[in-house]
């Protein structure tokens, strides 16, 4: 079998497009195949380089072609975009993937563990079952609105509410909205149990693992956001510095640059949003604790909140966070107050 320089393969459900690339950069072939075929085939090549569009079951086929001792490179979306010439295709995208492989300042995505990959499958069902409990609850408010029926600010409020509702009718209910109330009182409490169960699983996970203790340690990350983070970047050796992990999750500001004019604005809001939304949740707790402390973090952001308030603050701190959290990581050290 000849040598290949590169693979370039496109990904889907059951048709698969690859690429092949021989060592003057050139299209050797270019063919389709069904799954049942692509692991043979790819075995029988000799170790080479493999690319792929880090998307949809990815980082599944990255460690199958990993353990057939191939190199791996999976490319980010908006890497491979800009090369795909002409329509639409599946030819086309393979030729793209393969020559935004070949492009020598191409950052690839690290491919995930199987155990960051669990860990981020209970973090996306989990997820689903917040987002779940907030629409029932949020509609069970404007519905019950409307017969003037106001619930107080927070979740046992709005329980106690519908556990009264249920059981003693003193609002002038028909019986039929009682039954409704009635369901959506045990779905409230299914989908509590479900966020209950996994969050349980996490924090076991957070502290049975080095990296998640190690992200613990930091002020404003606990275990949803300790596992979250492992999840996404393990030990974080695919970024050079701190700064390129904030960079990567959208915290730092959005520059603009001609000649000698420079700007900056907002946040840019890149990377995953998830893990974006649970460090600034995170770091607004932490600065609400910093308050009357004196070590040199809380010293920093009672100064920021004071200069440019809360709401800025609270991004700077996550961004800090972020940075504190990589070179922890990599140094394999626990946090330490100073």
């Amino acid at each position: 079998m000849a040598k290949h320089k590169l693979i370039a393969v496109d990904l889907a459900k059951n048709i698969f497009q690859v690429c092949l690339l021989n060592r003057a950069h050139k299209v050797v072939t270019n063919k389709s195949m069904p799954r049942a075929d692509l692991k043979v085939f790819i075995q029988q090549q000799e170790p080479t380089t493999v690319a792929m569009e880090a998307c949809y079951s990815s980082h599944y086929w990255a460690r199958t072609f990993q353990a057939m001792g191939h190199k791996v490179l999976l490319i980010p979306a908006q890497f491979v975009k800009p090369f795909v010439r002409g329509n639409k295709s599946d030819s086309n995208d393979a030729v793209a993937i393969a020559e935004a492989a070949l492009r020598p300042n191409l950052k690839p995505v690290t491919v995930k563990t199987i155990e960051q990959q669990n860990i981020q499958c209970l973090h996306r069902i989990r997820s689903r079952y917040v987002a779940q409990r907030t629409g029932l609850v949020n509609q069970t408010r404007g519905l019950l609105s409307e017969y003037g029926i106001i619930a107080g600010m927070g979740l046992s409020a709005f329980q106690i509410l519908l556990n009264d509702l249920c059981r003693n009718d003193s609002q002038g209910l028909c019986p039929s909205i009682i039954q409704e109330l009635k369901v959506i009182y045990d779905d409230y409490h299914q989908l509590t149990e479900n966020i209950d169960r996994i969050t349980s699983k996490l924090s076991k996970i957070s502290r049975d693992t080095e990296a998640c203790r190690i992200l613990g340690s930091i002020p404003g990350i606990g275990p949803i956001n300790a596992t979250a983070l492992y999840s996404a970047i393990n030990y974080g050796q695919q970024f050079d510095n701190g700064r390129e992990l904030a960079v990567w999750l959208g915290l730092t500001p959005k520059q603009s640059s001609s000649g000698e004019r420079m700007s900056s604005s907002g946040i840019t809001k890149r990377g995953d949003r998830y893990l974006r939304k649970q460090l600034v949740h995170g770091a607004r707790a932490a600065i609400s604790r910093c308050r009357n402390k004196t070590d040199s973090l809380s010293l920093w952001a009672n100064q920021l909140v004071a200069r440019r308030g809360i709401q800025k603050a609270t991004v700077a701190m996550a961004a800090r966070m972020a940075r504190i959290a990589w070179v922890l990581l990599n140094k394999r050290e626990m946090y330490q107050a100073c």
